[in-house]
């Protein structure tokens, strides 16, 4: 009898990188397709803000590139593999190393121009001002 192992979330990580490259549309270098892993990302929206804040341990900041295209963020980098010579000691490895790419569509409320990001303790936060909403000007009615 051959004993099976069964990684569901595999299976999810691998429809996740199906459906990228499909909304993505264009295969090559940049594409979702060379992505080796995909970092945890939470999205919260604020009053006056959107705020995505990435699980990057292990990445150095100078290997990440956030950046904004026709109300696009795309956020990709790389998490480089330790040096090891050898391999004996190790009971398992589940640290995924490689490249990783993520794109996220912005509503038209957000300001790219005001967008900053910060890196602490592995953890990229990625701060997306909204623009200022414009009041509606009201006409006053002056009687002859």
């Amino acid at each position: 009898m051959s004993v099976s192992r069964n990684e569901p979330w595999s299976l999810l990580n691998q429809l996740q990188r199906e459906l990228e490259r499909s909304f993505e549309g264009r295969p090559g270098p940049d594409s979702a397709a060379t992505a080796e892993w995909t970092p945890a990302v939470d999205i919260k929206e604020e009053a006056d803000r959107y705020v995505l804040i990435a699980d990057l341990p292990g990445v150095e900041p100078a290997h990440i590139d956030v950046s904004m295209e026709q109300g696009v963020l795309t956020l990709r980098g790389e998490r480089n593999t330790e040096a090891r010579t050898e391999r004996s000691g190790y009971k398992r490895i589940e640290r995924v190393y490689g490249s990783f790419y993520r794109r996220f569509s912005l509503p038209d409320t957000a300001d790219a121009e005001g967008i900053s990001a910060r890196y602490t303790s592995g953890v990229l936060e990625i701060a997306i001002p909204k623009k200022a909403a414009i009041q509606p000007r009201r006409i006053v009615v002056s009687a002859e």
